[in-house]
């Protein structure tokens, strides 16, 4: 009879080069959704977004396909609904507002401004419409109870785009120099009206 010990089953990877290919591939988003912003698609280049993500042009090419593939998933805003949305409805302004300034303040950019941009975009800002449409306004709307849910999501989202507005293309200086949980404080309850009323006196 061998004495030999039976094969081991190995232990699951921990998979880093996994965890390197999901760090890569959101740079490359988060350099697109930036580029975005601030020029028109036609004259975005697979470059300019590789070197913006610190990569190489083929390493986007592996990941994504092409440039279109990159901002099929960039015109979405399914990722972003989701982080602005994440909080409970009675404090969703306060939430909202602290989410569109800490994007601002910590990475340069609210992904949500993009919309501002669609009349830049030719026939990509048809699609950046439709997906905020869908994908943000009416998000926000289902959430709401009572009548008019979907003129109060789109008063709402028009008092964060202009928050933001303000703060990252106006660069307003008493804006930018005011910490965060004070304009937080000050601004979300505007935003909060339109989403379950002012707060009781």
């Amino acid at each position: 009879m061998s004495t030999r010990n039976p094969p081991q089953t190995p232990a699951p990877e921990t998979r880093p080069g996994r965890r390197d290919a999901e760090a890569t591939k959101a740079a490359i988003l988060r350099a697109a959704r930036y580029l975005l912003a601030r020029h028109a698609h036609a004259d975005i280049t697979l470059k300019a977004v590789a070197e913006r993500a610190g990569v190489s042009p083929p390493l986007v090419v592996k990941y994504f396909g092409n440039k279109d593939a990159v901002f099929a998933r960039v015109m979405s805003f399914e990722e972003d609904a989701a982080g602005l949305l994440d909080a409970p409805l009675d404090d969703l302004g306060r939430h909202m507002v602290r989410h569109i300034l800490l994007s601002l303040r910590e990475r340069g950019t609210a992904p949500l401004l993009r919309i501002a941009f669609a009349p830049l975009q030719g026939d990509h800002g048809d699609v950046l419409r439709d997906n905020f449409r869908a994908q943000v306004v009416g998000a926000l709307a289902a959430r709401l109870p009572g009548p008019g849910a979907g003129l109060r999501a789109e008063l709402a989202l028009a008092a964060l785009v202009g928050l933001g507005t303000m703060f990252g293309i106006a660069r307003a200086e008493d804006l930018r120099a005011t910490p965060v949980e004070d304009v937080v404080e000050r601004y979300g309850p505007v935003v909060q009206a339109q989403l379950t009323g002012p707060p009781a006196a």
